[in-house]
């Protein structure tokens, strides 16, 4: 099973050339899923003015990701203790929440952040 970075699941939902072909590959063919970090980022940065979605965030979620496919990767308290394990090579909370989820659940990552590969965790993109 693979697990979307936040960047991931917003251009595979506005078909953004920015997701590399063998994401969108493994998107559409896989079991995929997304964190309730992600979705929780979305939201803050969309209330903030800081990311502009293309229609209200509760019109696009649950919505798309039932169209697509995609499940909801609940946060859970091992994540968390995962976390407190990881070393500081990425500073955002939001990505060393995703990067525990990918650890913890054994997933592989579909991401473009090159900070993620200095973690022991499977990469794709």
């Amino acid at each position: 099973m693979y697990l979307l970075d936040t960047h991931a699941l917003l251009w595979f939902l506005q078909n953004d050339k920015q997701l590399g072909k063998t994401a969108l590959e493994i998107i559409e063919h896989n079991d995929v899923c997304v964190s309730m970090a992600s979705l929780w980022e979305i939201a803050i940065k969309n209330s903030l003015g800081k990311l502009e979605l293309p229609l209200p965030f509760d019109e696009i979620f649950p919505k798309q990701l039932l169209i697509n496919d995609i499940a909801i990767l609940p946060i859970e308290l091992m994540h968390l203790k995962m976390i407190n394990k990881l070393d500081f090579y990425h500073r955002d909370p939001f990505d060393r929440l995703i990067i525990a989820q990918a650890l913890n659940n054994d997933l592989t990552l579909i991401s473009k952040d090159g900070k993620f590969a200095d973690y022991d965790v499977n990469l794709l993109w």
